[in-house]
């Protein structure tokens, strides 16, 4: 299989490179980034010699049609991915996000290539956080953000795309990944890496807003197996059923740091912060076979801060870019 990974760069399309390489030696694999702020080229050094890497943008239409018609199959995970960068400016999002999708569903259609779209559960907007329930593939569409309304709007695309014109695709919405590659940006990173400089962690709000954790590694996995076994058209939830509270997920990392739990500050919350997600993946599991590896969060949790821990020369020219954008926002410690 010839497979462009498009947002190859970034934290889990990094990891997808990664794992395929690794599993897969007879893939060969294109990777398309922009290398926006978020996407880092020292992320795919150790299997650099074997990939191909075009430094590019997925709105580039000429671009994005020259490199599909050389593959088998796409995999889109370029993306504008961070809420609060969405509210400050929301075009970017629209661009790569919309703009971009529209771009390679355009490529695809053209040289009938196989097309496996990444989204996330935020297009379902939230759920209370006293609410059984959780996302299925049939929960509508409740974006609550610019960043949330872009991927609803990128599903959307691609969904019709495969009704009008006949386009072999699938879509995955994933809940939220954590492990190596990511950025220190992200809720996680950002807490261990402050405390291996001594700083404590920051905590919007109450924290008892809910995520439903996932490992990138098992995230990676599942679309695999939609990619290779999925039903065209069908839309695919992946989910680890890790739901936490943003508080316990500070404590846990503390708690692998030794240091006590309540050592945090809370800091103002953001506006339209989501309460609470939760992914049931009974579709996934019951009709493709996938399980999660890392089924137990503490354990995924304490591998990916040993990795942060070791791996500080790829976060570290980030964390200071990172803290005083943090700081020009306004970040205020309550």
């Amino acid at each position: 299989m010839r497979l462009l990974v498009t947002g190859g760069a970034g934290f889990i399309g990094a990891n997808f490179v990664h794992q395929t390489v690794t599993t897969r030696p007879g893939v060969q694999v294109t990777v398309l980034d922009k290398l926006t702020y978020a996407g880092n080229r020292s992320s795919l050094d150790p299997i650099a010699d074997r990939i191909e890497f075009v430094h590019g943008d997925i709105a580039d239409a000429a671009l994005v049609e020259r490199l599909v018609g050389g593959v088998d199959a796409v995999v889109h995970f370029a993306a504008e991915s961070h809420n609060d960068n969405s509210l400050a400016d929301p075009w970017p999002f629209v661009q790569t996000n919309i703009v971009g999708t529209y771009s390679l569903l355009q490529a695809v259609r053209k040289h009938q290539v196989r097309y496996h779209h990444i989204s996330t559960d935020e297009v379902y907007g939230d759920l209370e956080l006293d609410d059984p329930s959780a996302f299925t593939e049939a929960t509508p569409y409740n974006p609550s953000s610019p960043y949330s309304a872009s991927k609803a709007s990128s599903d959307m695309l691609v969904r019709a795309w495969v009704r009008s014109f006949g386009v072999r695709a699938t879509i995955s919405n994933c809940s939220n990944n954590y492990g190596p590659y990511q950025h220190v940006e992200k809720f996680i990173p950002r807490q261990i890496t402050n405390l291996i400089d001594g700083v404590r962690p920051r905590l919007y709000g109450s924290g008892h807003q809910v995520r439903d954790w996932i490992h990138v590694d098992d995230h990676n996995s599942a679309v695999w197996e939609i990619l290779e076994r999925g039903r065209i058209g069908r839309t695919y939830l992946i989910g680890a059923q890790g739901e936490r509270d943003n508080k316990s997920v500070v404590q846990l990392i503390l708690e692998a740091f030794g240091r006590p739990a309540d050592d945090f500050d809370h800091v103002t919350d953001r506006p339209g912060h989501d309460l609470r997600y939760a992914i049931d993946s009974s579709l996934l599991r019951t009709e493709l076979g996938w399980t999660p590896r890392y089924s137990d969060f503490r354990t995924g949790l304490a591998a990916t801060v040993q990795w942060y821990r070791d791996n500080e020369n790829w976060w570290r020219p980030q964390k200071a870019a990172t803290e005083n954008a943090y700081a020009a926002a306004g970040e205020k410690v309550l």
